[in-house]
């Protein structure tokens, strides 16, 4: 399938200075080269990677059958000093609640940047990936 025969589709309208609204499907997601009123366009990007990655974990434990009560995710993000100022390193931080075997709440981050989060795998392949895991406030390991 071309790019042309896809319904994938945004559009993107310039609101003055470096501000900007996409719009997808009926949604509108407000963008800031500034930072000011809006995430940037990196910003937005580290956080479609932390939500891609956040929904796989939700999905793999629910199907463990795994309770998870809370799930909540901080982000880094390095940038390369020079243009094109691309992303060079992540790092996530998982808080997770509930009765969640610790094994496969660390299976299931691990799962999802190594096969599963789209996101993840639409970056640079040369970019450093650091996670760490909490489980109900205890460290629980993580890869850095």
């Amino acid at each position: 399938m071309s790019l042309e025969e896809t319904r994938e589709e945004t559009q993107l309208r310039w609101n003055g200075g470096l501000e900007f609204t996409a719009e997808r499907a009926g949604f509108e997601t407000r963008i800031d080269g500034d930072q000011r009123v809006a995430p940037s366009p990196v910003a937005l990007l580290v956080e479609a990677v932390a939500a891609c990655a956040a929904i796989d974990v939700v999905h793999i434990l629910q199907k463990g059958r795994q309770p998870l009560t809370a799930l909540s995710v901080s982000t880094r993000f390095r940038r390369s000093d020079t243009a094109p100022r691309y992303l060079k390193g992540l790092k996530f931080e998982f808080h997770l609640a509930g009765q969640v075997d610790e094994a496969k709440a660390r299976r299931a981050v691990m799962l999802s940047f190594e096969k599963y989060c789209s996101v993840y795998h639409s970056l640079r392949k040369d970019m450093e990936l650091e996670w760490t895991l909490s489980l109900n406030g205890e460290p629980a390991g993580g890869r850095d």
